[in-house]
């Protein structure tokens, strides 16, 4: 497996299991029904760079990095991640927050956050406490949860310097 950046041929393998994972609308705050276009105007051409996980040609996972705020708050990165159903639970999630963050510093930036992460998606949650990152704000149910309804959204930090 390796981690390398993404391609505009990547998409249709990444949208395949972004798609899946937007429409069950538990953990990113995307509209369920985003058409592929939008999808990847936000995931390959709003970011600074985007990255796949591969083995041999198949895409598992993948993550963009961008610029969180600009001008003075431009040394603050924000990145997404996501990985297909079927490769869930081989520690992907952590091999590309771990990749991220030396992406960050490589790229200049000093710190990175997570502006919405729904209170809800408790492994993600979990995974980057264990990482660093610290809940710093909490936004009570601005996360509208399709069973669990109203669920908070955190915002976390890690300072990478």
């Amino acid at each position: 497996m390796k981690i390398r950046e993404a391609r505009v041929d990547d998409f249709d393998q990444i949208f395949a299991f972004m798609q899946e994972i937007i429409v069950q609308g538990d953990t990113y705050a995307y509209p369920t029904d985003m058409d592929k276009q939008s999808a990847f105007r936000v995931w390959m051409e709003l970011p600074e760079k985007t990255f796949v996980v591969e083995q041999n040609t198949n895409i598992l996972g993948t993550y963009y990095i961008k610029t969180n705020q600009a001008g003075p708050g431009s040394h603050v990165c924000n990145c997404g991640y996501m990985v297909a159903q079927d490769a869930r639970g081989k520690g992907l999630a952590t091999r590309m927050c771990e990749h991220s963050q030396l992406m960050a510093a490589e790229l200049g930036y000093k710190a990175m956050q997570f502006n919405f992460v729904a209170s809800s998606n408790t492994g993600a949650v979990r995974l980057w406490q264990r990482l660093g990152f610290d809940i710093c704000g909490r936004l009570p149910k601005a996360f509208k949860h399709p069973e669990q309804g109203y669920v908070d959204a955190y915002v976390m930090y890690k300072w990478l310097s």
